[in-house]
């Protein structure tokens, strides 16, 4: 019978009492109480949130080591490991669920831990040897989970809009490329889901992209409030325990280390209880999304049929619709996409009501708005990605079906509204749908406008853009007896 052997351990101590950690683990006590206290939902933290406060801890010590306050042995230390948690190399040394406790301390001692055992066994020592390097006496060192985690946020957002943003561009330019291809197509408009006057398939792609397009501006508006960080202002935003040129030699070198424009917080004590620019990056999403979600069921609607319904634009086959029904397929990229949608607004709502719970000088809900936010911004960009790549680019548009239905629709009389007045129209329509026959053979036959004159005023693509009314045809029109026996007739 085999012997069973336990794990290697160590044993750490903290405030608490002792605690048994794995030995080979590069976390300590405080990570370890968290991991046992906080088993929720599995879900670890986004790689883009752990990049951030790794940078966090590589720039406070460069900027302590230059200031004279920490050992430039000791620092170059941290420095070299916190790089290396920023290259992602120690991804399996941050177990922690993303709902924990408030302020997220948990995150930022697992990340000071982390990164000062990197640094002792550099140093030669052994895991567990804070006496070389203290999580919070040197990695910590002129910082506070209270503004540590409000500034690894608003840089984790920032790195995660950037595929957001790339995606968007993508999916805009997509929409543009299938206007140029159908410009000269025109189709039925439809408002409250029946017919109403044409519009061109030119007008409704450019019209997406531009949708696209607004939504990438609002988010760049919202960057500009996240490259304002709070880091140095420590546990309340007064800076205690920092020197008065750490906040500015911090944000500068984390600038340096990202490529991106930061700047020191007008006011870190702001920073560290309100979450304003957060529910404002959050709300962009949510805003992106809506327009997704309409866009997506324009899509879906369009391609519906396809021999029962509109079926002007055809999308992708991603696979089968059915497992019932042979042959159908179904608009499973689209569908998809709206999901997400769904999923970013109700994580917009969840970053709203975490926004509402700052009390006094902090925020304790930041764990939360975290992880919301990122993944919002994550999964939107992968939605995105798919629906260009799997079915915008793809989307063929179906001319002869957009004209069938085009004549057939009634909204066409709307142009005649100014040559033969609302009532009048009103009363062809009536009579089209009585008798069931085109609009063009109720005018024809009645005589209320000639055939020749009939074809300009009708002319989809003129309907479809500004145009001035033939007053010189309006008279000939209102003046004809046979207009004047029509609305005589009719009574009207």
């Amino acid at each position: 019978m085999a012997e069973y052997k336990s794990n290697p351990i160590r044993t750490e101590k903290d405030a608490l009492g002792s605690l048994e950690v794995p030995a080979d683990a590069c976390y300590g006590i405080f990570t370890e109480r968290a991991r046992q206290n906080f088993r929720i939902s599995g879900i670890r933290a986004d790689r883009d949130f752990i990049r951030a406060l790794a940078l966090i801890k590589k720039a406070a010590a460069a900027a302590n080591v230059e200031l004279g306050l920490l050992d430039k042995k000791v620092g170059e230390a941290i420095i070299s490991a916190a790089a290396e948690v920023a290259d992602g190399r120690w991804g399996s040394e941050f177990p922690l669920d993303v709902f924990q406790a408030g302020a997220g301390t948990p995150f930022n001692m697992n990340c000071n831990e982390v990164i000062a055992n990197i640094a002792i066994e550099k140093l030669g020592g052994k895991k567990g040897d804070y006496n070389r390097v203290h999580p919070n006496n040197h990695v910590n060192m002129a910082q506070s989970s209270n503004d540590v985690i409000p500034t690894a946020i608003r840089i984790a957002v920032l790195f995660s809009l950037q595929p957001l943003m790339a995606a968007i561009g993508k999916l805009a330019s997509e929409f543009r490329k299938k206007s140029e291809e159908y410009s000269g197509i025109v189709k039925t408009g439809r408002t409250h889901l029946e017919d109403a006057v044409p519009v061109r398939f030119e007008q409704v792609f450019n019209s997406y992209a531009k949708a696209l397009d607004e939504c990438a501006r609002r988010i760049m508006v919202a960057e500009d409030s996240l490259l304002q960080l709070g880091i140095g202002g420590t546990a309340v935003g007064t800076g205690i325990n920092t020197h008065p040129q750490f906040k500015e030699k911090v944000v500068a070198k984390l600038g340096t280390y990202t490529n991106l424009k930061f700047s020191v917080a007008a006011d870190s004590i702001l920073t560290t209880w309100s979450a304003s620019a957060f529910l404002e990056a959050s709300s962009t999403l949510r805003l992106l999304a809506t327009e997704i979600i309409k866009i997506s069921n324009d899509l879906m609607l369009l391609n519906s049929g396809p021999k029962t319904a509109i079926a002007e634009v055809t999308l992708p086959e991603v696979e089968p619709g059915s497992s019932i029904m042979p042959g159908k397929v179904n608009p499973s990229v689209p569908e998809c996409a709206i999901m997400v949608c769904y999923q970013v607004l109700g994580n917009d709502y969840a970053v709203a009501e975490a926004a509402k719970s700052g009390q006094m000088e902090l925020n304790v809900m930041t764990p939360l708005i975290a992880f919301d936010l990122l993944w919002s911004a994550r999964i939107m960009a992968n939605a995105l990605n798919m629906l260009d790549e799997l079915c915008v680019r793809g989307i063929t548009v179906d001319a002869e079906r957009a004209k069938q239905l085009l004549e057939k629709g009634l909204s066409l009389v709307t142009a005649l509204n100014p040559y033969v007045g609302y009532e009048v129209a009103a009363e062809i329509v009536k009579i089209a749908l009585k008798d069931d026959k085109p609009l063009t053979d109720v005018i024809i036959e009645n005589k209320i406008v000639e055939n020749a004159d009939l074809r300009k005023i009708l002319d989809p693509k003129a309907m479809t853009e500004p145009g001035l009314v033939d007053k010189e045809l309006q008279l000939k029109v209102q003046n004809s007896e046979p207009f004047r026996q029509f609305k005589k007739l009719h009574q009207l």
